[in-house]
């Protein structure tokens, strides 16, 4: 394991000096109790020393750059860097949000213009780039759904519809909204139950919340029934947008019923998320939802671009300024390079990649559901475990021997020893071919030799964490004691 810069302390070593002061000195006494009693207790190392101990940390890191990313549900996807030479331009990233907007109409057509994209993509009528994130996006979504009712005075709607297969935000953000979470059951083929659903859709539902295709990469055959049962009801339909990859340029969730939909900028349009984000979660909506999206709203008119405050209807204001700027313009940069066609051929590749991979680990790993998917798909660690005591979790930390990143475990949570797979769209034939050889031999190693498997990782500066100690107790600041 790698020491701390505090390890390496050499007393004497850190010889540098400050420029002279460029601000005119104040002569202002601190009051003493906020005044330190003691000197700083920081290393003293020299600059190549401090240089090299970061690089050896970056060494130890894995990103997009380093290799295959397949976590299941995240489209953790190769980020083009052309992109991130478009947003380091100076007209953007020299941009300051509190100018005047007749000064900035060049980043209001760019936003706009993301929009209306949007909105073809998910077949809306209105977008908000506010949003920060995924989770975020649920939240406006949900607060929007929550003033279209309390506007037509329905105070009966209490409740929101989350299929058992859902992500864990989606239960979490209706909590937050002051709603009561109903579950719904996935029937045999892993689809959202119309029975259930149609048992616990009533006057007192304000919606449903669900991702297509879902958790375990199967496309909701059954979406116009499901739209059909939650409308007739007066309730609204959400799109959970995470697994957009699967089905962009190909299907339009505005066009399957839904009313509100939030996209991950930071996931299907090229900005890999993760690490702390930035991220970006658009809301879109029909056009009888409109007037509740938050404010400002980007409006074009004849001489150019303006923020338009003056909504009634509006949420409030759920970020400040206008959202995360420079994942638009890696999202914007993204879209008008691939174009429609290309947008679609992502999908599809996205869809293939998947499918590729379930049929080559199908005779090494247990897929609960063997059919074609989407762009992931769930197999399972159950063959390995009960001939060996080989879980999913052991089969995660071997991966890691082999230079991978172990993909999501244990969700959906309905799945027992799950592990879902998402390769996205960008990863070769051969990268594939490699991963496959890797899942190959770590099913051998777990039925011939398990301990192998069972003892992972074996090459990494730490070994076996204990992750419950970790994260009930994380010890965050060093002891010079």
């Amino acid at each position: 394991m790698s020491k701390l810069l505090f390890e390496k302390n050499v007393p004497g070593s850190n010889a540098f000096s400050l420029p002279p002061c460029d601000v005119p000195e104040q002569d202002i006494a601190i009051p003493a109790k906020f005044l330190r009693q003691t000197e700083m207790a920081l290393p003293e190392l020299s600059e190549v020393e401090v240089v090299r101990h970061y690089m050896a940390l970056s060494h130890q890191a894995y990103g997009v750059d380093d290799g295959l990313y397949p976590l299941g549900s995240c489209t953790m996807k190769y980020n083009p860097k052309i992109n991130e030479w478009a947003v380091r331009l100076p007209g953007w990233s020299c941009l300051h949000p509190l100018q005047a907007p007749e000064t900035v109409q060049g980043a209001l057509e760019l936003m706009y213009e993301t929009e209306r994209m949007l909105c073809e993509i998910g077949g809306m009528d209105a977008f908000t780039l506010q949003p920060a994130a995924g989770a975020h996006g649920e939240m406006t979504g949900v607060m929007i759904i929550k003033a279209y009712h309390q506007h037509r005075k329905d105070e009966r709607r209490k409740k929101i519809l989350v299929p058992d297969s859902a992500h864990g935000t989606n239960p979490a953000t209706a909590h937050v909204m002051g709603y009561q979470v109903v579950e719904v059951k996935s029937n045999h083929r892993g689809l959202v139950d119309l029975d259930d659903l149609q048992a616990k859709m009533n006057d007192e539902v304000a919606g449903l919340m669900l991702t297509n295709p879902n958790t375990l990469g199967l496309f909701e055959e059954d979406i116009e029934d499901i739209a059909r049962i939650v409308h007739e009801d007066g309730g609204l339909l959400y799109y959970d947008g995470a697994n957009l990859n699967a089905i962009m340029g190909v299907a339009r969730p505005g066009d399957m019923g839904f009313d509100v939909v939030h996209y991950n900028l930071h996931k299907t349009f090229s900005t890999p998320h993760g690490g702390g984000g930035p991220g970006s979660g658009p809301v879109g909506v029909k056009s009888f939802l409109s007037d509740f999206l938050p404010q400002p709203v980007l409006i074009k008119e004849k001489d150019g671009y303006r923020l338009d405050e003056d909504r009634p209807l509006a949420i409030g204001k759920i970020h400040s300024f206008y959202g995360n700027f420079a994942v638009v313009v890696k999202a914007y940069a993204y879209i008008k390079a691939l174009g429609s066609a290309g947008i679609r051929e992502a999908c599809q590749y996205a869809v293939l990649n998947a499918n590729y991979l379930r049929c080559k680990l199908k005779d090494y790993y247990e897929i609960p559901y063997d059919r074609l998917c989407k762009h992931e798909f769930v197999a399972t660690g159950r063959w390995q475990m009960e001939d060996n005591g080989v879980s999913t979790l052991d089969i995660a930390k071997r991966l890691i021997d082999f230079g991978y990143h172990p993909p999501t475990v244990y969700f959906p949570l309905i799945i027992k020893e799950a592990m879902m797979l998402e390769p996205t769209e960008t990863e070769s034939k051969q990268r594939l071919d490699d991963f496959i050889a890797v899942m190959q031999e770590i099913a051998r190693e777990a039925r011939e030799e398990p301990r192998q498997v069972l003892e992972a990782p074996h090459n990494t500066p730490v070994l076996r964490v204990d992750e419950v100690q970790a994260a009930r107790n994380p010890v965050v600041r060093y002891d010079k004691s």
